[in-house]
């Protein structure tokens, strides 16, 4: 007899994130999601909001998940949440983990005849790992985004000065032109800039929070020039040529670790892939060994393995540049 619940495992999880996703959506709407030509903090400006007051959400927001780390259970997603700018206090963000790990309780009830703490457990693992998985995919695609705008918005920048306007005018210019997630980011330079901070470390301020090794060079860039002169039209010029020589780079790193990462996760998720085929085509397979006194270390040592095999795996294709 064939077991349908691993099945039905799955597509609870599945369900998890795309209900995490569709709520994200329908609650901040689609300007959140990173797709459109106009940047975000146009778009509030546009509707109406002051100027001030769309900094003041706009900051809140990329500063608030660093600032929740004694939350429990959040502290292991607030730096994601915060790379990934999410618009959801780090309060929602746990009440969500909430009500997901309910929905997936009563989904797991009415679909599968699991016992009640396996249930609970599974439930948890859901609201939480659903959540997780969700940041952590909008933290790598907003990062990549905005690495990948950077270099374009450098020369931007230097095109701007090489006519004639002052650098605050520069990242103006790069602030509606650009899309999100650079766009917003250099708006906020630009507003804070606007107010009487000191350019050089809102840069650096930026560099940090994002945790962007290009950032951080364009503000040291900034910072020198401030303090010693020069041109900083060309410092900018061959600076935007090094960002777009390591992007370069990081492609080709990418490109040729790409079959030994995938040949990785192929090998780390086997076990759980034959382990999860096995339970479908025979679920009393084993029955018999989970007697056993011997069956629970077994597990965990081979769990022990798995986890090793990961952390090799990932040492292997991580490669500096």
């Amino acid at each position: 007899m064939i077991s349908a619940e691993p099945v039905i495992y799955v597509l609870i999880f599945v369900a998890v994130l795309a209900l995490v996703q569709g709520a994200y959506l329908v609650i901040f709407g689609k300007s959140i999601s990173m797709d459109g030509k106009v940047n975000r903090r146009l778009d509030m400006l546009d509707k109406g909001g002051n100027r001030e007051q769309v900094l003041d959400q706009l900051r809140k927001e990329m500063t608030q998940h660093m600032k929740s780390q004694s939350i429990p259970i959040y502290s292991l997603l607030a730096e994601k949440a915060q790379k990934a700018n999410i618009a959801y206090t780090p309060v929602q963000i746990v009440m969500l983990m909430v009500v997901i790990s309910a929905a997936a309780f009563g989904l797991l009830t009415v679909f599968t005849g699991a016992a009640l703490p396996i249930r609970i457990v599974m439930a948890i693992v859901f609201g939480i790992g659903g959540v997780y998985v969700w940041i952590s995919r909008l933290a790598n695609k907003r990062m990549s985004l905005l690495s990948e705008q950077l270099p374009e918005a450098v020369e931007l920048m230097v095109r701007s000065l090489r006519v004639g306007h002052p650098f605050s005018s520069a990242i103006a210019i790069v602030a509606k032109e650009v899309p999100d997630p650079l766009g917003t980011e250099m708006g906020m330079i630009s507003d804070e800039a606007a107010y009487g901070r000191d350019m050089g470390e809102t840069l650096k301020a930026m560099a940090e929070r994002l945790d962007n090794q290009d950032l951080r060079f364009l503000a040291v860039a900034v910072t020198i020039q401030q303090t010693s002169g020069g041109n900083l039209a060309e410092i900018l010029d061959g600076l935007a040529k090094v960002i777009r020589a390591r992007f370069r780079l990081f492609r080709r790193v990418a490109a040729i670790t790409a079959e030994a990462k995938w040949s990785g996760n192929l090998l780390s998720a086997f076990p759980f892939i034959a382990l999860f085929g096995i339970n479908v085509v025979k679920p009393d397979y084993f029955d018999e060994v989970m007697e056993t006194s011997l069956f629970i270390p077994a597990a965990l040592v081979v769990l022990a393995f798995l986890i090793l095999n990961l952390v090799v795996m990932r040492a292997l294709v991580d490669i500096k540049v």
